[in-house]
C-alpha cells in the first residue's frame, strides 16, 4: 500500500515523524513538548479529515503538561470536536460488554448540575442513536439514560434535576424515535437483568458512568468520541508514568482501541 509517495510494507506500520521540543526523559514531564502532543493530533486531525487516515487511535494525554505550557487543554473530546469544528460530540467508552456514554465529560463535581440541559441532553442522544447505527450498526438503539441524584432525585425531595431537566429530554427524544428510556437511578440501571434490554446507558458524568465500565474491563476497554466525521478510539486509562520506561505497561486497551478502530472504519 502507499500513502503519497510512501510505499508501505503490508503488515509494516509507518511512523511520521514529529519532533519533541525538548528530548523526552521517560516519567518526567517537561512543558516544551506541550505543543508536541498537540502537533502529533493536529497531523491526525488533517489526516483524517482530508481522507488520507482511515481512523484515528489516540494513547492516553497528560493534560497538565499541556496546560503548564500555557496552552488551556480539557482533554482529546473537547480538542477533537473543536478541530473538527463538530456541533456536539459524546464520549463512550466500550468494554466487559458495556457501552456507557456521558452526558458531560472532564467537570469539577462542582459544575455538574449547572451543565447538564435539556437541549444538551437531546443532542447528546441523537449522536448517540445516530452513531450507535451508523458505526455500530445497531438497527434501533435502546438507551438507558440514568439519573443525576440519588434515587433520580426522590420525586423531588433529593433534587429536582431529574424531573424538570432528565425526563424532559428523554420524552423529546422517544418523541423524535429514539429508543431512550428514564431517568433511571444509577445505582440500578447497571444490574445485569437490565442492560440486557439495552445497547447503550448514557451516565450523567464521568465518575457516575465509567468505574462501573473499568470494573468490567479495565485494561481491555475501549473510549471511542462518537458526532465526529471520523472515527477516533483510545484507551480507557491515563498515562501510568510510574510505569514509563520500565516496560512493564499493558498495552491492552490500545491493542483494543486499534481493533476498534478498524472495525468501525470498515463500517462506516
Amino acid at each position: 500500500m502507499a500513502i503519497g509517495d510512501r510505499t508501505l510494507l503490508a503488515g509494516c506500520p509507518n511512523i511520521e515523524h514529529v519532533p519533541l521540543g525538548r528530548p523526552r526523559v521517560p516519567g518526567k514531564l517537561d512543558p516544551a513538548n506541550g505543543r508536541y502532543v498537540l502537533a502529533i493530533l493536529d497531523r491526525a486531525i488533517r489526516g483524517c479529515l482530508e481522507g488520507e487516515f482511515d481512523a484515528m487511535v489516540t494513547a492516553p494525554v497528560q493534560k497538565s503538561v499541556i496546560n503548564d505550557a500555557g496552552i488551556p487543554f480539557t482533554g482529546h473530546t473537547e480538542y477533537l470536536a473543536e478541530k473538527a469544528r463538530s456541533a456536539h460530540v459524546v464520549m463512550m467508552l466500550v468494554g466487559g460488554g458495556l457501552r456507557v456514554a456521558l452526558a458531560t465529560t472532564h467537570l469539577p463535581v462542582s459544575e455538574i448540575s449547572k451543565n447538564i440541559t435539556h437541549e444538551g441532553l437531546v443532542r447528546t442522544l441523537r449522536v448517540l442513536d445516530a452513531d450507535l447505527k451508523k458505526r455500530f450498526r445497531i438497527a434501533r438503539p435502546r438507551i438507558l439514560v440514568a439519573g443525576l441524584n440519588p434515587h433520580s432525585g426522590e420525586s423531588g425531595h433529593l433534587g429536582r434535576e431529574d424531573i424538570e431537566v432528565i425526563a424532559p429530554a428523554v420524552a423529546a427524544a422517544a418523541a423524535a424515535g429514539i429508543a431512550a428510556s428514564g431517568p433511571i437511578p444509577a445505582d440500578t440501571l447497571f444490574v445485569p437483568e437490565r442492560l440486557k434490554a439495552a445497547d447503550c446507558a448514557l451516565a450523567m458524568y464521568h465518575d457516575q458512568g465509567l468505574p462501573v465500565l473499568k470494573y468490567a474491563s479495565f485494561g481491555g476497554g475501549v473510549n471511542v468520541t462518537l458526532g465526529l466525521p471520523f472515527v477516533r478510539t483510545s484507551v480507557d486509562h491515563g498515562t501510568a508514568l510510574d510505569l514509563a520506561g520500565t516496560g512493564k505497561a499493558d498495552p491492552g486497551s490500545l491493542i483494543e482501541a486499534l481493533k476498534l478502530a478498524v472495525e468501525l472504519a470498515q463500517a462506516a
